[in-house]
């Protein structure tokens, strides 16, 4: 399994290696210890998964968790394509302000991983885009917060794809100013303390 740094301080994109013949095809898309090597730290526990289905032109997020407790996510999609954008909105953090993209499909298998306080969104590119994710933590519904992915001072690189369809939430999420005004933005040194829990205890 390949492994990139992305653009977004701790965040990164594998690739695995696919197996094919005449049955078809065998993919791991998450591999420990590919991941550990990159993150310099096992994955989390997983807490929870979450599997989504949307149609072509959808988009969900940009979602964040308020921090603590934050949650880190791995991501990959085994049906349709989507574009997957990770932004960083962590006070102090090295890369404030900056995103990335990475194209996910079951052609090429490739998983993202995100820490704590980073948001995430994808956009669909096709009907039927299944999305599945393991998390580090539950879902409480207080937590979760959202941000533009049309705030014209990030920039984000949505695709045309026709009729967009999103959450009234969604559309009507606050700018990244905004977001900064309400003071929810994750801490950057708080959320490396909670990423560093997932590091095994050397005592």
């Amino acid at each position: 399994m390949q492994s990139r740094q992305l653009a977004v301080a701790g965040a990164y994109e594998f690739r695995p290696q696919i197996f094919t013949d005449e049955r078809g095809l065998f993919v791991s898309p998450y591999q420990e210890t590919a991941v550990s090597e990159a993150l310099g730290h096992p994955l989390f526990p997983v807490a929870q998964t979450n599997h989504s289905m949307s149609r072509r032109g959808s988009i969900r997020g940009a979602h964040y968790t308020l921090t603590p407790p934050g949650i880190a996510k791995y991501v990959y999609c085994p049906r349709g394509r989507a574009l997957d954008i990770v932004v960083d909105i962590r006070a102090g953090s090295p890369t404030y302000g900056r995103f990335d993209a990475v194209e996910l499909d079951p052609h090429e298998f490739r998983a993202v991983y995100f820490p704590v306080g980073v948001a995430h969104a994808f956009v669909a590119l096709e009907d039927d885009t299944v999305m599945s994710y393991m998390l580090s933590g539950t879902y409480v519904k207080e937590n979760e917060l959202a941000l533009s992915v049309f705030d014209p001072v990030l920039g984000l690189p949505i695709p045309d794809v026709g009729n967009v369809v999103m959450s009234e939430r969604d559309r009507n999420a606050p700018t990244l100013a905004e977001i900064v005004a309400s003071g929810t933005l994750p801490d950057y040194a708080q959320c490396q303390q909670l990423d560093a829990q997932f590091q095994p205890d050397e005592r």
